[in-house]
């Protein structure tokens, strides 16, 4: 039978199967049937910059008003620059103590104080590491795309001078060169790369004219991307590589695996299927590993990856001028002629 163990961030998992950053991770029902089902790890929903920052305007708020009534007792109080989203930080600890698999933190912030003192904080609660959210979205018509590379490659760099636990970067795929910028952070110390952040886009209400944001679901085909660059990081960095987005199945892991990956993480289609899913997908994954004589992942990772193929453009060009060649036949396949 299948042995799916594996290893991400330095931590032994008993297989590949992560569940991401998201609120079902919130609720503890749902993380006792998650881990019961069989979920190697589990990240918990991250800390946003918004959240640090609101909290401490909140406690500025009532340290002023305070104030105004006991002037001289207000040194009971905190500084403010202590101020932060202790309600998080003790719900991550609570969560930690009730599972018996490893469990991820994650940080989403702003300004590079803020990452080093909530990085040091999440790492107090217990998690067996940190992952670190960038998500850059570009205020303003002057920075420069590498202004924002080398922040965060700064940022990386302090995090882990800082913390002693593993330290993942999750990143969205809209850089210039998104395998430089990867190679990049990889000397800065990364230990795992997530790829790739899931983006959530305003829309417009055209009947209230005013922006509102809805949340919508990964499809399987959302996870070629990921694929991709697994693909072809694979073998080039010291970084560790877990997929994300789109991964529905057990066989879709083993298409990351084959690709590159060492791990994945899945969100939606516990939404889309529920917890129980994940044992599902394990089974998928065994049936598989066992058709094909393979005893462990490590067997097979990596063995489609750009490293390992006699078509060094299969990851390239090649796909892009192979569908454009083939495009009479996906005319045909749909036809726009009506019945």
């Amino acid at each position: 039978m299948a042995n799916l163990r594996t290893k991400y961030l330095g931590i032994e998992l008993k297989n590949p199967i992560i569940v991401g950053a998201s609120n079902l991770v919130t609720e503890p029902d749902i993380v006792k049937k998650l881990e019961k089902a069989g979920a190697a790890a589990i990240v918990y929903k991250s800390l946003f910059e918004e959240q640090i920052q609101l909290e401490s305007y909140e406690l500025e708020d009532q340290l002023e008003e305070y104030n105004e009534r006991h002037a001289e007792m207000i040194s009971l109080f905190p500084d403010i620059k202590h101020a932060g989203p202790a309600e998080h930080l003790h719900l991550l600890e609570k969560m930690k103590k009730s599972v018996s698999i490893p469990v991820i933190a994650s940080l989403n912030c702003v300004y590079p104080e803020t990452w080093t003192d909530y990085a040091k904080k999440l790492e107090e609660t217990g998690v067996d590491a940190l992952e670190l959210n960038f998500y850059a979205v570009p205020r303003d018509f002057q920075t420069e795309g590498n202004q924002i590379v080398e922040e965060q490659i700064r940022v990386i760099g302090e995090v882990k001078k800082t913390v002693n636990i593993p330290v993942s970067v999750k990143l969205s795929p809209f850089y210039t060169n998104i395998l430089k910028v990867v190679a990049e952070m990889d000397k800065a110390g990364a230990d795992g790369f997530v790829l790739f952040n899931r983006l959530f886009q305003p829309d417009i209400h055209l009947e209230k004219e005013e922006h509102h944001y809805p949340y919508h679901l990964s499809h399987e085909d959302d996870n070629r991307l990921s694929l991709r660059f697994a693909g072809l990081l694979y073998d080039e960095i010291m970084a560790d590589i877990c997929s994300n987005t789109g991964i529905y199945s057990g066989l879709d892991v083993i298409k990351m695996i084959l690709a590159g990956a060492d791990a994945v993480q899945v969100v939606s289609t516990l939404y889309r299927n529920k917890p129980d899913h994940i044992a599902v997908m394990l089974q998928e994954m065994e049936q598989w590993m066992d058709k094909k004589h393979y005893e462990k992942p490590g067997d097979f990772r990596g063995k489609l990856s750009r490293k390992h193929l006699t078509d060094p453009f299969a990851y390239k060009r090649a796909q892009y001028v192979d569908i454009l060649m083939k495009s009479g036949d996906i005319f045909k396949k749909y036809s726009m002629k009506q019945p």
